[in-house]
């Protein structure tokens, strides 16, 4: 992930994105380009044609912060836009040491402290696991391992969220909005390029995805980014049915770079009855019949 390359087409998509309307310009009648040209970012982040298109070309070595919250604002950056914005320009100036070449520990490599399964473990009432920026299950309690069975049967999947959304048909059945569901997943991976772009792990995983699914790679192409922190998902699960889940995600202070994420039900919903059946089922050594949508 050259980061130049990831410069030069995150600006000229979200360039892109603007319409002149949006941004309190004339229309015109004669436009070639479909959101705003270089000339009118220049002109709303008050520098010079030359300067914006160098900074297009990738080149944000060198650029002070007030000059990227200008190009922001110009181009009407979200919080997460404006972070991977940031990102990439740390990365091109090796100043900033989430962006440096370090080593990082594997899935494999790593592994849960006791304290944190243990806290995992006393939450009963719903899913609760950690990920890393690439989307591996690192650990979970018994809840989210039942609930996401279907990831931990995908052949050759390593308890990849990303993975099975992309390259397992079970995640069509899991997801009922799985359009919104990869685009998520994509938009995540997007934003630890630019946090992590040396992760080799990370870059084989996109090669992968690439290689293997044309939906990523569309996806992959359109530079989106987006914090995930809480939200309301739904899915369907093959034991118990329909559920629609609220969500929290807490970046864990004590290991950078990783994500607790808790599934609940609204009090009283079927879904939380849902969530109680799946505690049975994870529970109980037998296999239930599959639940039956007809």
């Amino acid at each position: 992930m050259d980061n130049q390359e990831q410069v030069r087409e995150f600006l000229t998509s979200r360039r892109a994105k603007i319409t002149p309307e949006q941004a309190g310009l004339p229309t015109g009648s004669r436009r070639r380009v479909p959101g705003l040209r270089r000339s009118e970012v220049a002109a709303l982040a008050d520098v010079s044609v030359e300067y914006y298109a160098k900074l297009e070309r990738g080149n944000l070595a060198g650029v002070s912060p007030a000059v990227l919250e200008a190009v922001a604002r110009a181009l009407q950056l979200d919080d997460a836009e404006r972070a991977h914005l940031l990102h990439l320009a740390q990365a091109a100036d090796g100043s900033d040491a989430l962006t440096r070449p370090r080593r990082r520990r594997t899935k494999d490599q790593w592994k849960p402290h006791r304290s944190l399964q243990w806290t995992l473990d006393a939450i009963t009432a719903g899913p609760a696991f950690v990920r890393n920026g690439r989307m591996d299950v690192l650990a979970a309690n018994e809840l989210a391992r039942a609930f996401y069975a279907d990831v931990y049967a995908s052949p050759g999947n390593q308890a990849n969220l990303a993975r099975f959304n992309f390259l397992d048909p079970a995640s069509r059945r899991f997801y009922p909005d799985w359009d919104l569901a990869a685009d998520i997943a994509v938009a995540i991976l997007r934003t630890e390029a630019g946090r992590n772009p040396h992760d080799k792990g990370l870059h084989d995983l996109v090669g992968e995805l690439s290689t293997r699914s044309d939906g990523f790679r569309t996806r992959w192409g359109a530079h989106n980014v987006r914090h995930h922190g809480t939200g309301t998902k739904r899915f369907h699960h093959q034991a118990v049915g329909d559920l629609t889940l609220a969500y929290e995600g807490l970046e864990m202070a004590a290991e950078p770079g990783l994500t607790l994420t808790i599934y609940t039900a609204e009090p009283g919903s079927p879904s939380e009855e849902g969530l109680r059946l799946l505690a049975s089922w994870a529970a109980t050594p037998r296999t239930l019949a599959p639940h039956s949508s007809d």
